[in-house]
């Protein structure tokens, strides 16, 4: 199952890896979710998570932004025409309605338009047992 993900879910895998966002990515890590991305996404990803605020070890985010580069799959996102509270989001929606991905998962999902696809990781660990 292909499915995208938020930054926000990301950041919370690495600081919780036993909670539900860190579950998730261990399905992503162990190939039985393939990660969407594109551009755009690949360089949130790595701006974010390099942020000193976090501390998290480079070499562990190297070897997941490398993770996602040869197991992720990338997408060419065409820009969808609707509007967003928070324009950073988008990118995310975009590479959700370009690719054949199941799901956006998200922290913010008040932030997406109102889709039954768009989860938090709660409502996504639900669909998935």
């Amino acid at each position: 199952m292909k499915i995208v993900m938020d930054t926000n879910i990301i950041v919370s895998a690495f600081l919780n890896p036993k909670g539900t966002p860190g579950e998730i990515l261990s399905r992503v890590l162990t190939k039985k979710l393939i990660l969407c991305y594109d551009n755009k996404i690949f360089s949130e990803y790595t701006e974010v998570l390099t942020r000193s605020k976090f501390g998290f070890d480079l070499e562990l985010i190297n070897d997941f932004l490398e993770f996602v580069r040869s197991s992720g799959e990338y997408i060419v996102a065409e820009p969808q025409k609707i509007k967003f509270t928070d324009e950073g989001d988008k990118i995310f929606y975009d590479v959700y309605k370009s690719s054949e991905a199941g799901y956006l998962l998200t922290g913010n999902a008040r932030h997406y338009p109102q889709e039954k696809n768009i989860l938090i990781p709660n409502e996504f660990k639900k669909k998935i047992k």
